[in-house]
C-alpha cells in the first residue's frame, strides 16, 4: 500500500483504506473516497491533486491524498 500522492498520472487504482480522524474520514468518504472505488489521478500541481473519482472531478490537498491508502 501507498498513499494516493505517490500514484502515477493517468494510472487506474483502487482504494484501499482511508486514514484520518472521524471527521476527515466522512469527509473524504462524501466525495466518492471509499475502500473499493477506483480512482484516477488526472493531474498534480504543487502536492495538490485533481482526481477522477465515481465520474467527477476532485481536487484534494496533499495532505488529505496522504490519508487514502491504495
Amino acid at each position: 500500500m501507498m498513499p494516493l500522492t505517490l500514484a502515477n498520472i493517468g494510472e487506474e487504482i483502487i482504494i484501499r483504506r482511508v486514514g484520518g480522524n472521524a471527521e476527515v474520514k466522512r469527509h473524504l468518504e462524501d466525495l466518492g473516497f471509499v475502500a473499493g472505488s477506483i480512482v484516477t489521478v488526472v493531474s498534480t500541481l504543487a502536492g495538490n491533486l485533481i482526481v477522477n473519482v465515481k465520474d467527477s472531478r476532485v481536487a484534494i490537498s496533499r495532505e488529505m491524498a496522504m490519508k487514502i491508502m491504495v
